[in-house]
């Protein structure tokens, strides 16, 4: 039995085989242990108390605690056995990048989870669109440095000349311009928006055939969501050329009404026509007082009236042209007003 432990396999025995095995699962136990420890323990005591802060720590660093303590086994099972010095030199680079993205990990969960907590409701309780754009900028970015930050430090641990890899890509950065064109064109748009506020969030713009309401402005793209509920993704380098029209920016809804009155229709009727349509506009607090009410044509089948007015900012478009409409047709009522339609008289000689 002791004869089948000392066996030697790749430089190494048996037993110490099981051994760096036994130090890896154990590893994994003892992970496993302090995730029951964060879940069951740790959290209930910072529950009891009153900030936040601890709550957020705890939650956000036990993922990659757990993480960490496996990492450990691992390189210290790879430790106990007797490898060549090229392999563990290269275990050694790698486990340095992973230790290094594990505290980048928990780092950024931790600043995305402040920014929720604490900065999004500030955000909220704002009048102002200005921040409510800045912040997924905010987080997104936050991100972008934290990993970038992480990947160079990681590289250096593991031995490698950043500034070497840095001046290498300068080489080809002309190359990676021309293929990334389109993100840094996007990106740009981006700020475009962000300075010249073409729109806000929440605001209802028509571009590019789409007509919706903005949800979300991104570094790179933005989120509309069109009348039909659908999310359209836009990205922004189309805001720098192209035509935006901002619904929301009207004063006021400009609305044009063509009354067709039967040819039969006595003078006095048409002048009577004109001063319904003016007493509809004075007696409505949902229209401006400027108004157009002319007899301006005769039609192929009509004495046309042309009616112009003009809705509040803030008003149901669809709901006041609705009731205007039923107030007219009404009021015609009441006065034997006729509206034409489309009519023929064949002579015959």
């Amino acid at each position: 039995m002791v004869e089948f432990f000392e066996k030697t396999f790749y430089g190494n025995t048996i037993a110490d085989w099981l051994v760096a095995l036994l130090i890896i699962a154990a590893s994994i136990v003892i992970a496993k242990i302090a995730y029951w420890i964060f879940g069951n323990i740790l959290k209930k005591i910072a529950d009891k108390t009153k900030s936040k802060l601890d709550d957020l720590i705890i939650d956000k660093i036990e993922e990659p605690i757990v993480l960490a303590l496996v990492l450990g086994g691992l390189w210290y099972g790879a430790k106990y056995l007797i490898i060549t010095s090229g392999i563990e030199n290269f275990l050694d680079k790698i486990f340095y990048v992973a230790v290094t993205f594990d505290i980048s990990w928990f780092i950024a969960r931790l600043f995305d989870a402040l920014i929720i907590e604490y900065l999004a409701p500030i955000v909220k309780r704002t009048k102002g669109n200005l921040d409510n754009q800045l912040l997924p900028i905010i987080r997104k970015t936050l991100k972008v440095v934290i990993w970038t930050i992480a990947t160079v430090v990681g590289l250096n641990n593991a031995g490698y000349e950043v500034g070497a890899i840095v001046a290498g890509l300068g080489l080809g950065g002309l190359a990676f311009a021309m293929a990334a064109k389109d993100s840094v064109a996007n990106i740009f748009g981006g700020i475009t928006v962000f300075f010249d506020k073409p729109f806000k969030i929440n605001d209802r713009v028509k571009i590019g055939g789409y007509d919706g309401k903005i949800r979300e402005i991104g570094i790179r793209s933005t989120r509309l969501e069109t009348l039909e509920g659908r999310i359209v993704t836009i990205p922004n380098k189309n805001f720098t050329d192209s035509f935006i029209e901002n619904v929301s920016s009207e004063k006021r809804r400009k609305v044009k009404i063509i009354l067709g009155l039967t040819y039969n229709t006595e003078e006095e009727k048409i002048k009577k026509t004109t001063e319904i349509l003016n007493e509809i506009v004075d007696n409505n607090d949902d229209l401006e007082d400027d108004r157009v009410v002319v007899f301006n044509q005769f039609g192929a089948f009509s004495l046309d009236i042309l009616f112009v007015y003009y809705i509040k900012a803030g008003k149901d478009n669809f709901t006041v042209q609705s009731n205007i409409n039923f107030e007219i047709l009404n009021k015609f009522k009441k006065e034997n007003i006729d509206l034409a339609f489309p009519t023929q008289t064949i002579i015959k000689g």
